[in-house]
């Protein structure tokens, strides 16, 4: 068994970091409740405010040009966070439709934004209601004339949450999040077709209950260089505990990485540093941590890796 040596390197925060993405030089991360993105320095150690009031922004993501976007939860939107410091909305309705709390997105090298679109209560104003009943894979997608369109991708989703584009932009990957009683919770596998319509997902794990609850499944993902998926899954409550899980295309468990005690609820993970090969991890609980030890090197499409 492998064994991971876990570093606490900033936090705990007051509940919920999330978001993780390498920026060439830092890690940045969201502080879900504070209404703030945070950035870590590898090199000083030192952890910074990045941007602040980004109204509950869950996800982060780069396009292949190094613009970062992100789902501004609070805003029903998903958002576009321009190098002055002020903010752009990409798209906040489908249909005529106000979104519900866009939670996490992935882009591909065509520059489209699939994104997540659940309805998170805790993330959002209390006054704010839901309109939108799916709770579906979206789109976004920049016309010619500069507008961008939103289209709605899944039809056959009850929960949404992490999703990733695999290297080869032919599969994406999501994660099925419904924790109401008898919901499901699995990690699919959809094929992009030639139109970029999906096909038929696979399924690729499944978690399940027993007497002591419903198994959390996973929250957030990153890839490694060879295309494997790891996710941040599990608690103490019941199944196996907290921990990330290492799986290839095809859906096989090659590694977990259970969490350090005191650690509870991984919300997501993103590698990081100039070489890929450190695995940074976001929680429930506010931490940031991060380990060395998996031996494995991350796959982003934007920086290059060193």
């Amino acid at each position: 068994m492998l064994e991971i040596e876990w570093e606490h390197v900033a936090g705990p925060f007051n509940r919920l970091t999330e978001g993780p993405v390498w920026d060439g030089q830092k890690l940045l991360f969201t502080h879900i409740p504070a209404s703030r993105i945070m950035a870590y320095d590898p090199v000083t150690s030192e952890c910074t405010i990045y941007r602040e009031n980004t109204n509950h922004t869950n996800g982060l993501a780069h396009d292949a040009d190094g613009n970062l976007y992100g789902c501004c939860s609070g805003g029903r939107s998903i958002v576009r966070f321009e190098p002055d410091g002020t903010t752009t909305t990409i798209v906040d309705s489908l249909d005529g439709q106000q979104l519900n709390t866009p939670n996490d997105l992935a882009i591909d090298r065509m520059g489209r934004i699939w994104f997540s679109n659940p309805w998170n209560a805790g993330n959002i104003d209390p006054s704010e209601k839901q309109l939108m009943a799916e709770k579906d894979i979206l789109r976004a997608e920049k016309q010619s004339d500069g507008n961008w369109t939103c289209t709605r991708m899944t039809f056959d989703t009850t929960g949404t949450n992490g999703l990733l584009i695999s290297p080869d932009q032919r599969n994406l990957y999501m994660i099925q999040s419904d924790n109401e009683p008898g919901g499901i919770r699995e990690l699919r596998s959809y094929p992009i077709n030639q139109d970029g319509s999906l096909g038929q997902y696979i399924v690729l794990h499944q978690f399940g209950q027993d007497h002591r609850g419903p198994q959390r499944g996973i929250d957030g993902m990153c890839l490694d260089s060879e295309g494997n998926i790891l996710g941040t899954a599990g608690n103490w409550l019941s199944g196996p505990g907290p921990m990330i899980y290492v799986w290839t295309p095809e859906g096989r468990i090659l590694e977990t990485y259970p969490m350090p005690v005191g650690v509870d609820g991984p919300t997501n993970c993103a590698f990081g540093d100039d070489d890929q090969r450190t695995l940074y991890v976001t929680t429930g609980q506010g931490h940031f941590i991060r380990t060395r030890d998996t031996g494995r090197q991350g796959w982003i499409m934007w920086p290059p890796v060193r």
